[in-house]
């Protein structure tokens, strides 16, 4: 009878423990688990499939000749992001590119590994984040080119990042990302490695929409012509969609692509309209 009580209290313990911590954390310091360019530190949750369609358009200085951009497609993305646990999120994607490698393929992998907590015990969100992109497209076999695929790895580019956040009031959050970008084959001029900071905001107006930015400055002598990316949108979240119309002038969508390789210049009107929409599913 006694070994009884206590398995029940035991229980009891266990269970209002694990239910205040629960209670504890800090939900949605982003309301996705992108904002623009740049991740978020959230992830998918437990045993949910996120299915993600991207697209930015052509630059808008384009003029009447291309409707603003709209008749271009600078980048499509389409993705499937699956949460192994509230914490591991592991994912695959498909865009089409728009630096000199296309045809992209990106396995990645997202770990939380601290969660800010109401009680200030921690005061910030900490997320790792890792992709691999694989072009897949046929090699051009022109001397000197970054399309002339001699060997498999440089199909292959990688970028790690490290997702600092803070969610300050229901109606503000900031996070801080940290990264390095490696790519296999550069041009001469170039080079393979590029550290990168981002900055990212969330500004909540009421509880369907949100005003949303980051920007992401390479840390690396480059050769000339090449920008920060920058965007800022506006967020919907209807039931299970979140869906994002946003300006930037990043053309590629995942990493491996704008970070290296972004163009256009915000300062001489080169930016886009491009717009995401997610989808959460039970599994």
């Amino acid at each position: 009878m006694i070994n009884r009580y206590l398995v029940i209290i035991g229980t009891f313990i266990l269970f209002t423990t694990s239910s205040t911590h629960a209670q504890d954390f800090v939900f949605q310091t982003f309301k996705d688990t992108r904002v623009i360019n740049a991740h978020s530190v959230e992830t998918v949750p437990d045993r949910k499939l996120d299915f993600r369609i991207g697209h930015r358009f052509g630059d808008i200085t384009n003029g009447w000749n291309t409707l603003y951009g709209l008749e271009n497609a600078a980048d499509v993305l389409f993705s499937f992001e699956y949460g192994i646990s509230d914490e591991l999120t592991i994912g695959i994607g498909r865009t089409k590119g728009a630096g000199p490698v296309r045809a992209l393929v990106s396995p990645s992998i997202k770990y939380r590994i601290l969660h800010q907590r109401i009680s200030g015990v921690m005061p910030i969100s900490l997320t790792l984040f890792g992709v691999t992109s694989i072009s897949t497209t046929k090699s051009d076999g022109r001397e000197g080119s970054l399309g002339n695929f001699t060997q498999f790895d440089h199909r292959m580019s990688y970028t790690v990042q490290a997702l600092l956040a803070r969610k300050f009031s229901d109606r503000f959050s900031l996070q801080i990302v940290p990264g390095y970008t490696h790519r296999n084959l550069v041009s001469f001029d170039d080079v393979n490695g590029i550290f990168s900071v981002a900055a990212a905001t969330r500004i909540q107006i009421n509880k369907v929409f949100g005003i949303i930015a980051d920007a992401t400055f390479p840390l690396a002598n480059r050769p000339s012509g090449y920008y920060p990316a920058i965007g800022v949108g506006l967020e919907i979240e209807t039931g299970g969609h979140i869906f994002q119309i946003n300006f930037t002038n990043a053309m590629g969508i995942i990493e491996n692509d704008y970070i290296p390789y972004t163009s256009s210049n915000w300062g001489d009107g080169q930016f886009r309209l491009g717009f995401t929409i997610s989808r959460l599913f039970n599994l």
